[in-house]
């Protein structure tokens, strides 16, 4: 074992259960005598760089545990996306604080950032343990049945829509949300496991692993509205034409853009608005309204899956685990072995680094405006145990006497 100073790190989008992996990490670490100090970055690789580091071996046990059922990132994060001369100065910073074990919690991009990482330590010949942990709402990593901070993010995205179904169902018309997922529609495929009777919305889900055509979602909007009196739809942020240009660039006179150069998807609400619109003019249905959930599904107090926070801990814990009693370098992957439990292991960071995972055909119907029951049952577990459900009054009608 190395012995010298730990360091974790969060990054990207926060997720309510990323705190878990935070705190397992953190915990494990400060079991092994070889470890001198536990430090967090604070925001990530931008407070590495900054050399903005919270002393956590100072930090109680039972606070740490508090802080690990907190949805959110305790230690802050960041959006940054490094490059090589980025990774070359978080380096420059390892070596200078005597960090010998870096543990950095998040998806792609920071799976990269550790693999780069990783890769300068060698050629500098410095003893570094590198390990990424797994985590994002979007459920795109790479060698993983499912990821961290998803199904807590699912398990909103249901009931959100359970709740919305209740709605639409009271008050008929037709009635969008818009899920987040740029590539992956796993969290919005969620929406249908807030499902209970055959009629019920979503009636009508989009995912970006099929083409978005703005006629044919028309046609699908009528035809529905027309069977059941009122529609429920749900759509990723990420869905696309043909050509793979998304949506939102086709119907908004303007787009925003984020600070990675990607276009800003679903952050403003435009998709939802627009979408409405079009239903608007072209169905002339009135009762038409739209919603995205945004930040909502990431962070929900309150709404959170037991299976998730303790696979996010246990990620944290093997961790640590591999880079001590291993000594290798990796990203802790969660693996299914049977209905319902799971093992973990360490995969290659170039397999998982940079890389983005969509949902398999066998999870979306050949309408391609649903899921499957394979999909149903890939999902159900994770969402963890006290799913709320949703029940009507029997149609136990009076016979009419005045209108016959």
């Amino acid at each position: 074992m190395l012995r010298g100073k730990v360091l974790v790190a969060q990054g990207g989008g926060p997720t309510a259960v990323i705190n878990q992996s935070m705190v397992g990490a953190v915990l494990e670490s400060r079991k092994f005598q070889n470890v001198d100090l536990v430090y967090g970055a604070f925001h990530g690789v931008r407070g590495i760089v900054n050399e903005d580091f919270l002393d956590l071996t100072q930090e109680t046990t039972h606070n740490l545990e508090m802080v690990g059922a907190t949805p959110s990132s305790a230690l802050g994060s960041t959006r940054d996306k490094p490059d090589l001369k980025y990774c070359q100065e978080i380096f420059k910073v390892l070596q200078a604080h005597g960090i010998k074990y870096f543990f950095y919690i998040g998806g792609n991009d920071s799976s990269d950032t550790v693999r780069i990482v990783n890769e300068e330590a060698r050629k500098a010949d410095y003893e570094l343990r590198c390990v990424h942990i797994p985590k994002t709402i979007d459920n795109d990593l790479m060698c993983n049945d499912h990821t961290p901070g998803f199904p807590s993010a699912a398990r909103f995205v249901a009931q959100a829509f359970m709740g919305a179904n209740l709605d639409n169902w009271s008050l008929p018309g037709v009635y969008i949300g818009v899920v987040m997922g740029r590539h992956a529609g796993f969290l919005t495929a969620a929406s249908a496991l807030g499902k209970k009777f055959p009629d019920d919305g979503p009636h009508l889900i989009y995912v970006p692993e099929r083409t978005f055509e703005v006629e044919r979602f028309l046609s699908d909007v009528k035809a529905t509205y027309d069977r059941f009196g009122r529609c429920v739809i749900a759509v990723s942020e990420g869905i696309h034409d043909a050509s793979g240009r998304p949506i939102i660039t086709q119907l908004a006179k303007e787009v925003e853009k984020d600070a990675h150069g990607n276009v800003q998807l679903s952050g403003t609400g435009a998709l939802a608005d627009l979408l409405c619109e079009e239903i608007k003019a072209k169905l002339g249905i009135k009762r038409v309204r739209g919603d995205t959930f945004g930040y909502l599904q990431r962070s929900f107090v309150g709404c959170v899956s037991d299976v998730d926070q303790r696979e996010a801990r246990e990620v944290g814990e093997k961790a640590v685990q591999y880079a001590m009693w291993g000594d290798v370098d990796g990203s802790v992957a969660i693996e299914r072995t049977g209905f319902y439990s799971v093992d973990y292991r360490l995969v290659p960071l170039e397999m998982v680094a940079g890389k983005t995972r969509v949902m398999p055909d066998e999870f979306i119907a050949p309408s391609g405006t649903d899921v499957t029951d394979a999909f149903r049952l890939y999902l159900r577990p994770l969402l963890g145990s006290g799913m709320p459900d949703a029940y009507r009054l029997r149609d136990n009608r009076v016979a009419k006497i005045l209108k016959k």
